[in-house]
């Protein structure tokens, strides 16, 4: 091969550029990039947070630290992840109380019905020392660390047929979250509690397999449930937290700095989705209004009777719920 001006000049470029490219190349081979699964769907608040908090670290940390979210069960349900984030093999999850309280009575307390009566509320909760406390048995009950909560609305009761109170609930086929928080609240209210899988609900309702159904106000807008139901019962009494989790197995390996720095991101943009949630009630709610969807606020006076009795059945699983309510009753 003759070596002529024109491919010395050639290879010289193309060196130069190989070599202002090696930094950004091996920059992109070294960076750790932090598995995120969630039960949710994309477009879902607590996606939205978890993948800001991944675009803040990955700015940070000038692409050195990533997070890669996994959303709508892609690798597993809540409880696979869970058991992903004990042995290591998953590096974060946001996973609902739901599934932490069916396995820790404590966390569960934090579902109890009538804690607080608004969303506005529900924020200041989440935000209570003693509801932070609650995430001080994680590490030893389920391997994970608790880095903070993210928030839904209240959660609302759609019924196939008009109804006027929350005593119309008494004999309804109730599709409700497996939790059994939120299954003990019902069965107290008369419902049959329906455990039916979130993409086939609206099915469900459609073709008269339940009677009604209960979630949040985000989830029931996007799904629309408003087109396979007559009412809709403020029961101004649930909510349904996640909570922002790290592999115990993973975070001991993580350098203090880096653990600090995915701490706090996580928990400003957690606070952000709190704040938003609530800012957003009204809007949902109009949404609902402009449907022509009957909308019946449940009266509150005559909730004291079921408290009781729900309180009756968790007290000795869960002492902490007595201490829940008076910081409730408190804000």
């Amino acid at each position: 091969m003759n070596i002529t001006r024109r491919t010395l000049m050639k290879s010289v470029s193309l060196g130069a550029a190989m070599a202002m490219s090696a930094p950004s190349v091996l920059r992109a081979q070294t960076a750790k990039i932090y598995r995120l699964g969630i039960t949710t769907p994309p477009g879902h608040p607590w996606n939205l947070a978890a993948e800001a908090v991944g675009k803040r670290l990955a700015e940070e940390t000038n692409g050195r630290l990533a997070i890669q979210v996994f959303p709508s069960n892609q690798l597993g349900n809540e409880g696979a992840m869970l058991q992903q984030m004990q042995s290591g093999a998953l590096d974060l999850g946001w996973i609902m109380t739901a599934e932490l309280g069916s396995r820790i009575p404590q966390i569960a307390a934090i579902n109890a019905p009538w804690l607080v009566k608004s969303t506005e509320k529900v924020a200041a909760l989440v935000r209570h020392p003693t509801a932070i406390k609650l995430l001080d048995v994680l590490p030893a009950q389920t391997g994970t660390i608790g880095l903070g909560y993210g928030i839904t609305t209240l959660r609302v009761v759609f019924t196939g047929q008009e109804t006027a109170g929350i005593e119309d609930i008494k004999g309804m086929k109730l599709r409700i979250n497996t939790t059994p928080a939120y299954r003990d609240f019902y069965q107290l209210l008369g419902a049959a509690p329906t455990p039916i899988p979130t993409p086939q609900v609206f099915d469900a309702m459609s073709n008269g397999q339940v009677d009604g159904l209960e979630a949040d106000l985000d989830l029931s807008w996007n799904q629309r449930y408003d087109k396979v139901a007559k009412t809709m019962l403020r029961m101004n009494a649930i909510f349904m937290p996640c909570v922002a989790l790290a592999s115990g197995r993973i975070w001991k390996g993580v350098p203090e700095a880096d653990r600090e720095l995915i701490a706090r991101l996580t928990r400003e943009q957690l606070d952000k989705q709190i704040d938003a949630t609530v800012a957003k009630e009204a809007t949902l709610l109009q949404n609902f209004k402009n449907t022509g969807i009957k909308i019946v606020d449940i009266d509150l006076q005559n909730t004291a009777e079921i408290i009781a009795a729900y309180d009756q059945i968790w007290l000795p699983k869960a002492p902490v719920l007595k201490e829940l309510r008076e910081v409730g009753a408190s804000l």
